[in-house]
């Protein structure tokens, strides 16, 4: 068996922390999770629970070097988690030059900056770790939370997503409910599994997160695109079920009023609700503060960088086209100024202190 069935066994074991739930079942409405009950206290049968993970265990201390122990500090500590998308190692840079302490990997600009392609279900595992590696490279301490779309796949797929996240160093990932022909969240004509099998795809990354070799505090986010589909009510006994299941963060897509964040937040407590924002979707352009007051505990906004990189380009290229020279446009930013944003000083002080001579004027 692998470790993490460990958290699965049957309500008949006497030795197991958790027992399996039913997707068929109504959760308890009361608002409680034992996700952040204390160790001593006893787990209801059907909630997944791992003392491990308990929040209190991360209220202290130093941040560590460890980004998923990491996101869990911030999840656990007061103030909200803001994530920039970035979809390339450039906005990569940008967001972690403007001082930002997360970033979140859009599987939207991933497919949209690595393939040129819309989010229809297009971008493979592959190009979404391939991109995680990279960009979790750039500041391993950094927090990066990924998309997994529906996890590419059935149980051993979203395992196999599980393992080659958290070997990339991604610190958290969000796996939804939406059939594998997905769409971006903020299109319409969605379709959903059942709650049976989404649940199955909550079970299968926590047991796979559970089972890594040498442990990991990855965090696991559970995600339903149902609200648009089968209504707010559906949407919430889907997060409620995969919080049971071991979800660490909910996340429901498109929620349309301030009022709906807010009943969803206080149906989900203690649960960190994660809310995303893409200007001109389903969601209202909330700021930070404006979240964090409603209760979400996570923003994301999903498109800022591949937005601004589509206008700028754009008007670069016009630009270029209209003019012949690419002057106004560069606004004064030489090839070194450039690189330097890339980590030029980085490189030039490790070859430095390595004893290396190579880059000693550039």
């Amino acid at each position: 068996m692998a470790p993490g069935l460990d958290f699965f066994k049957s309500s008949e074991s006497t030795d197991a922390p958790v027992v399996q739930i039913s997707a068929d079942a109504e959760p308890e409405t009361n608002g409680t999770s034992n996700s952040s009950a204390s160790p001593q206290v006893t787990p209801k049968p059907g909630v997944y629970y791992n003392s491990r993970f308990d929040p209190e265990n991360f209220l202290e201390g130093e941040l560590s070097l460890d980004a998923p122990t990491r996101l869990r500090q911030m999840l656990a500590r007061p103030g909200i988690v803001i994530a920039p998308g970035i979809c390339d190692g450039i906005s990569a840079r940008c967001a972690l030059e403007a001082g930002f302490d997360c970033m979140y990997q859009s599987g939207a600009a991933t497919t949209a900056s690595r393939l040129g392609m819309p989010d229809l279900a297009i971008a493979t595992l592959n190009d979404f770790v391939q991109s995680a590696q990279m960009v979790c490279g750039l500041s391993p301490t950094t927090p990066v939370i990924a998309d997994a779309d529906t996890g590419f796949g059935g149980t051993a797929m979203v395992a196999r997503t599980v393992y080659q996240y958290i070997r990339a160093g991604v610190a958290a990932m969000h796996i939804e409910d939406q059939v594998q022909t997905k769409r971006c969240g903020h299109l319409m004509g969605k379709q959903v599994v059942s709650r049976e099998e989404f649940i199955t795809r909550i079970r299968a990354a926590v047991i796979a997160r559970d089972s890594f070799p040498g442990g990991s505090n990855f965090v696991i986010i559970g995600r339903t695109d149902s609200a648009q589909v089968l209504g707010m009510e559906e949407a919430v006994i889907r997060l409620k079920l995969a919080a049971d299941a071991g979800a660490d963060v909910c996340f429901i897509e498109g929620v349309k009023t301030a009022e709906l964040l807010t009943s969803t937040v206080e149906a989900l407590k203690p649960k960190p609700v994660l809310v995303n924002v893409i200007s001109g979707g389903l969601t209202p352009s909330f700021t930070c503060k404006e979240a964090e007051a409603l209760g979400a505990k996570i923003i994301i906004f999903s498109l800022v960088s591949c937005v601004a990189a589509v206008h700028g380009i754009r008007a670069a290229m016009q630009s270029l086209k209209k003019t012949g020279t690419d002057f106004s446009s560069a606004k004064g930013m030489d090839p070194k100024a450039f690189f330097e944003v890339m980590g030029l000083e980085e490189v030039v002080t490790l070859d430095a202190m390595a004893g290396g001579s190579s880059f000693e004027v550039v």
